[in-house]
């Protein structure tokens, strides 16, 4: 597949994944506090007017929506209110248990939005599903992203969207412990030190991106690729408990 042969990624996935989930239920409670109050700041009408810009003209329909690394609850809850279904799969259970929570906090239609556990990178889902694939700060944490990535298309209609809004978190791993992180300023040291060898026990912490991410959705077989490097600016307007120094971009491909 072009390239693609010639990307090593890592055999320890097991143990990388291991620590990810540890992160992230360490984190959970915060995480969980973070995501509500975005919900109900201005940025939740901004990611709302970004999405329905990305997928036209697919917004004259209610879609079928895969979230994959649902974290809390956030694109379960702005897109749900929309009408949408949509099922959250995170690998951490803690943070399952929280999109849960947030689903029942906006009496949201559990038949319709709903979380599971679940591999990013091996999908326990039908081929051709999902009208769209989306996915927030997730990407980073991948020991295998090629393969995730052939399983979000392989779980999309023919069609459908593929929405990945990730940033080069790694290599502003200083920012992690820099007074201008507002996200992170109230997490342990311990933890930011956590985060901080987890980004460097991953190959793809060293790649460039998102050029990387065209390349190999591209291979895959997605038409239309494209990315934007100034999402981020347009959704974190103000430097206020939800900014982070690293430039958020976004990823947009379709299943032909």
């Amino acid at each position: 597949m072009g390239e693609l042969h010639y990307i090593a990624f890592e055999d320890e996935a097991d143990d990388i994944k291991d620590k990810v989930e540890s992160y992230w239920t360490k984190r959970a409670d915060g995480f969980f506090n973070l995501r509500h109050d975005e919900i109900e700041s201005e940025k939740a009408s901004r990611w709302v007017k970004e999405f329905e810009n990305l997928i036209k003209p697919a917004t004259d329909k209610k879609l079928n929506i895969l979230d994959i690394g649902c974290g809390a609850g956030f694109f379960e809850v702005i897109l749900g209110k929309l009408g949408h279904s949509i099922t959250g799969i995170d690998l951490t259970e803690e943070m399952v248990e929280k999109t849960e929570k947030m689903i029942r906090i906006y009496e949201l239609d559990s038949s319709k939005v709903k979380a599971m556990t679940g591999d990013a990178e091996k999908l326990d889902f039908a081929d051709d599903v999902f009208d769209v694939v989306i996915s927030r700060n997730l990407t980073w944490t991948l020991p295998h992203p090629v393969d995730a990535y052939k399983d979000w298309f392989r779980v999309l209609k023919p069609g459908g969207f593929l929405l990945n809004f990730d940033a080069e978190y790694a290599k502003g791993a200083h920012n992690l412990k820099s007074p201008e992180n507002l996200a992170h300023k109230d997490i342990e040291d311990s933890l930011k030190d956590e985060c901080h060898d987890i980004y460097h026990m991953l190959t793809i912490s060293m790649l460039d991106r998102p050029e990387w991410d065209l390349q190999v959705l591209k291979e895959i077989g997605f038409k239309d690729v494209k990315y934007d490097k100034a999402f981020g600016d347009r959704i974190f307007l103000e430097r206020d408990e939800f900014y982070i120094p690293d430039k958020m971009f976004s990823i947009v491909g379709i299943k032909p």
